[in-house]
């Protein structure tokens, strides 16, 4: 069995909200998609979302490097071989983490599709299901207050926050917020490295009245040393995001004293299904908690993640709401969410189907 074609192809797609976070605001995303096809018919699929901001790689370089792979390094491969191409994958992309990403999950989708199994049970099943988050961007009290309804009404019970320009301002909103939705919801925020020490600091002192779930990227990525000042009640709720690409970041961020308590590992930073593995078994070894985030993302990514979520005995937090915002996705399937909790579908490989290129 050997794979025989690859097809790769981007879409640009709106959002149906558009939302803005500390550094820049989106209304619409560049998302690739790959299939791969064996001479028996058997097919995987994947899909990237770069964004120079999170995984150092621009669209055009995502684009190149999908389209080199399409006449070289995976053509005649046996997919039976996962390890061996997934590594020859790595080996080759790492400067464009997506395209690493999109590549290494279509070949587990592939696999895992030939012996008839969902990846998740290959991996090893730890969780039957958990509950997502769902993100409010930086908007005034009013929209968040009125969005965050929204949601709860849609059945979600954690709700992400994006904050990081005005910590005067997010703090009276947090406070609003917690007010509106009572006790039993969790809040999250986001800071998206845009706070300093002093202003984290000032958070952390709100912590009794709003009870924050956790607190995610406070400062920039390469402030390690000064996230170490920070209290340690604090770090155990900081979630590592900017700060953490590959299983070497994990490694340093569990030095003692611990940078954070809490990993945020995103298939798009990372390079897909096998490198987020070995940042969950750093994680396991070293007792800190994992939570899995994206982009704006399609079904098949993050049904992905999600997949591999599932499989890692550190998982506590989900982050996975990066497909609800798209206004068309070429892909189906994946998953349900119901009541905020997201399950993987009892499917072959990531349980989705992806139409053909946009016209």
């Amino acid at each position: 069995m050997m794979i025989e074609t690859i097809q790769t192809w981007k879409e640009t797609i709106e959002l149906t909200r558009p939302y803005a976070i500390s550094s820049r605001s989106m209304s619409a995303v560049d998302l690739f998609f790959v299939r791969l096809v064996t001479e028996t018919g058997h097919e995987g699929v994947g899909s990237a979302s770069p964004a120079q901001e999170v995984t150092g790689e621009s669209p055009d370089a995502t684009e190149a490097a999908l389209e080199e792979m399409e006449e070289g390094l995976l053509i005649g491969g046996d997919p039976r071989h996962l390890g061996s191409l997934c590594r020859r994958v790595g080996e080759n992309l790492g400067a464009t983490p997506a395209a690493h990403a999109a590549l290494d999950m279509a070949l587990h989708d592939l696999f895992c599709r030939i012996v008839d199994v969902p990846l998740v049970e290959l991996l090893g099943r730890s969780h039957d299901a958990l509950p997502t988050s769902i993100t409010i961007g930086i908007k005034s009290v009013d929209e968040s207050l009125a969005e965050a309804d929204e949601y709860l009404a849609r059945g979600f019970r954690s709700l992400k926050v994006k904050v990081g320009r005005s910590i005067d301002d997010e703090i009276e909103m947090l406070h609003r917020l917690r007010e509106r939705v009572g006790p039993e919801i969790q809040i999250r925020v986001d800071a998206n490295q845009g706070y300093d020490l002093e202003e984290t600091r000032r958070l952390w002192q709100k912590q009794e009245e709003l009870q924050l779930e956790l607190i995610e990227q406070p400062l920039p990525a390469e402030t390690l040393t000064e996230l170490r000042t920070l209290p340690q009640d604090l770090r155990r709720l900081v979630a590592a995001d900017e700060s953490l690409h590959e299983a070497s970041d994990a490694a340093d961020l569990a030095q003692r004293p611990r940078a954070c308590g809490i990993l945020n590992i995103k298939l798009m930073k990372c390079g897909g299904v096998s490198p987020a593995l070995a940042i969950g078994q750093v994680a396991e070894a070293t007792g800190l908690h994992l939570m899995w985030g994206c982009m704006d993302e399609s079904v098949i990514s993050i049904s992905a993640a999600l997949h591999a979520a599932l499989a890692c005995p550190q998982t506590r937090y989900l982050d996975l709401d990066g497909s609800l915002d798209l206004a068309r996705d070429p892909a189906k399937g994946g998953f349900t969410l119901e009541d905020g909790e997201l399950r993987t579908l009892d499917r072959p490989g990531l349980g989705v189907t992806l139409g053909s290129p946009a016209s």
